[in-house]
């Protein structure tokens, strides 16, 4: 479970996190536009209506694998009376739904939703709320994905550099005196695919021949990670080359860092963050 952030919706401060990469948004901050003091009982009358039984069935149906969809039946049968009443708590619990989640504690408790499910209970509210909520919504949306593309740049850009680096050294230690520029180019091009079968397992050509939908080439492809990874094995392999290791030493040598540093990277905590 990711760490939250606060929207701003017309004076009311709404929770947001990231539950298995999916926007939860918190009803219970949501409900205060109706009543700031009795926001459950706001909740609690929205899931009484029939048609947001529905809703959020239909919902589970489509996203949940392990929805109850027998009990679910019993709770849209016995809906629409007037004796009938649901929390989110009996909600998740005879059903098993994931679309609707109860979290305890002082800070950041509550009843939180994935997001289509909240902006239907917003539109239950108001119309003018919900429309206030998606745009707010969507700025925060744009603002990580302008985070995520100057860090994926960042990394690109070093890994640019490092190339300068890795290719100097191919020059001063592989590349034979007196040989034709086809030949420099066929160097370089084994070199390049050195590193490219020790991050990716493949060849550029491979690549590009098992991707002909696609433009540009491997790297451009790659994740932050994996650019990551790959802006250290340049650097890694200009020394092995002055070292005087052979090529096939040193793709065991790079795959092995390979190996380490991308699972370190992917269950590191800092990336997770970064990717927040």
């Amino acid at each position: 479970m990711s760490k939250s952030k606060k929207l701003d919706v017309q004076g009311i401060s709404i929770t947001t996190y990231k539950h298995d990469d999916k926007d939860f948004i918190s009803l219970s901050d949501i409900a205060k536009h109706r009543d700031n003091e009795r926001s459950d009982y706001i909740l609690q009358n929205w899931m009484r209506n029939r048609s947001t039984i529905e809703f959020i069935g239909l919902w589970e149906q489509f996203n949940n694998p392990n929805f109850n969809s027998i009990e679910f039946d019993g709770i849209k049968n016995a809906s629409g009376s007037n004796s009938f009443s649901l929390t989110p708590k009996r909600w998740i619990q005879q059903t098993n739904a994931i679309g609707i989640v109860s979290k305890t504690g002082r800070y950041g408790g509550g009843t939180y939703a994935h997001k289509d499910i909240a902006f239907e209970f917003a539109t239950w509210l108001s119309a003018e709320f919900k429309f206030f909520l998606i745009k707010e919504f969507q700025r925060l949306k744009e603002e990580e994905n302008n985070r995520l593309k100057l860090d994926w740049n960042l990394q690109r850009t070093l890994a640019k550099v490092n190339y300068y680096i890795h290719t100097d050294a191919i020059k001063e230690n592989l590349i034979p005196k007196e040989i034709t520029k086809q030949q420099i180019g066929l160097v370089y091009a084994t070199e390049a695919d050195l590193l490219n079968v020790a991050l990716f397992g493949f060849t550029a050509k491979d690549w590009r021949e098992a991707n002909t939908d696609k433009k540009g080439n491997v790297r451009d492809h790659a994740t932050l990670e994996q650019l990551v990874v790959l802006s250290n094995l340049e650097s890694i392999n200009a020394l092995l080359i002055q070292q005087g290791l052979s090529q096939s030493a040193r793709l065991v040598e790079l795959n092995k860092v390979a190996i380490t540093q991308m699972r370190s990277l992917l269950e590191s905590k800092a990336v997770k963050k970064l990717k927040e």
